[in-house]
Order: C-alpha cells, then sequence, then structure tokens
C-alpha cells in the first residue's frame, strides 16, 4: 500500500466530492492519512515525534517557500494552498496526531486535530458550519479509538449529543458523512469493516439529511 493511502471509508467519501474539488480534498486527506501512518509504525515514542514534528515544519514552510519534490508536499501546494488553505492550518492536523504518542494523551488535541482537518477541507469547499469542529472532532476520535478505547467513548458520546439534530449545510456534507460514519461506529457494539453497503447506505442517507447523530 502506497504511503498515505486512502481508507476504503475515505476513498469512497471521496468520490462524493464535486470532481474539480477531488485532487485537492485527496491531498490533504492523504497528509491526514501519512500523519496516522507515523503513529501507527512508531515503537519509539521519541522518534515518532520527531517524525511528526518533520512534517509539522515541512507544512508551515509552505506558506514561505516553494513545495519540494516530496510526493504528498507537492500536491498540497500544487492543489490545496492555492485554494486558500495554509500551511499552517495543515500544521496544526499534525498536533492531534503527536499527543497519541504522549501519556496521558490529551483528547482535547486529539479533537483540535480532527477539526483542523475538517476546517482546511472546509475551506476548500468556502463553507462553514458553526459545528464543524466538533464533527471533525468525532470523526478524529473515531479514527484513533483502538488507541485510547476508555477514554474516547464517553468523549464522543458527549459530541454526539451536542451535534444531534443539526443539519449541516449541503455543501459541506460529502466531508461531514465522516463524522456520520464516526457516530455509527460508536454507537455500534463491534467493529464493522469499512466501506460496507450500510456504510455506503449511511454515506447516502448523510448527503440527504446533513444530520450526523441523533444520539440522545
Amino acid at each position: 500500500m502506497a504511503e498515505g493511502a486512502l481508507t476504503p471509508d475515505r476513498a469512497l467519501a471521496l468520490t462524493h466530492f464535486p470532481a474539480p474539488l477531488r485532487d485537492a480534498v485527496e491531498a490533504v486527506l492523504r497528509l491526514d492519512a501519512t500523519l496516522a501512518e507515523v503513529v501507527a509504525a512508531t515503537t519509539e515514542p521519541m522518534i515518532g515525534t520527531i517524525r511528526l514534528a518533520w512534517w509539522r515544519e515541512a507544512l508551515e514552510k509552505l506558506d514561505r517557500e516553494t513545495a519540494p519534490a516530496e510526493p504528498r508536499l507537492a500536491a498540497l501546494g500544487t492543489h490545496v494552498l492555492p485554494r486558500g488553505v495554509t500551511g499552517a492550518m495543515l500544521s496544526r492536523i499534525e498536533d492531534g496526531y503527536a499527543t497519541l504518542l504522549e501519556n496521558p494523551v490529551d483528547l482535547d488535541r486529539v479533537g483540535q486535530g480532527g477539526a483542523a482537518l475538517f476546517e482546511a477541507i472546509a475551506t476548500l469547499i468556502g463553507k462553514d458550519d458553526p459545528y464543524l469542529g466538533k464533527a471533525g472532532a468525532l470523526a478524529m476520535l473515531s479514527r484513533v479509538r483502538g488507541l485510547v478505547p476508555d477514554e474516547v467513548t464517553p468523549r464522543a458520546h458527549a459530541l454526539m449529543r451536542e451535534l444531534k439534530g443539526h443539519r449541516f449545510p449541503r455543501a459541506l456534507r460529502p466531508l461531514t458523512l465522516l463524522a456520520r460514519l464516526a457516530a455509527r461506529d460508536f454507537l455500534r457494539a463491534e467493529p464493522e469493516p469499512e466501506a460496507t453497503p450500510g456504510r455506503a447506505f449511511a454515506m447516502l442517507s448523510h448527503r440527504l439529511s446533513g444530520i450526523v447523530s441523533g444520539a440522545n
């Protein structure tokens, strides 16, 4: 599998975005996937922290220098920065992963990393929503659920209650459907494989309703 490869859910979610935005959204999602891979592959937290710091600094440099030949950074420079997203905005995603290498993990920072991911993609779309950060935090908590299971679930259910019944704008729904899948995961007793027909239907349902959570 290529570095920064999208998970099946995210690859399917990408098809919901308008065609002109897909290269840019894919570049941001591949960055996020790369940061997740660094954490997953880390056996020595200090080494993982150094690798994440390299990515953070490289992203910040995109605001001052031409993107280097590294394919993922080059894709960001070509497709993302011209649409109003800055390297500084993207660098904030890194901190949500960096805390996963610490003890204890700071779930606030994890959520803020997810919010930063959603903020960057929402900027590409050209639409915002006051609940967007909560949706991004929920999606990120689902992504790291296996690393800190005891603490994540109560936090996720609190976010789901805050999101209950809120309808996201139609333009944002290709993005917020990732939060809809996260809510589905936190309501299930057993893990569910990605990109199943049930998950595809949940994506389509969210495109129609705009609702992430109906949790009490």
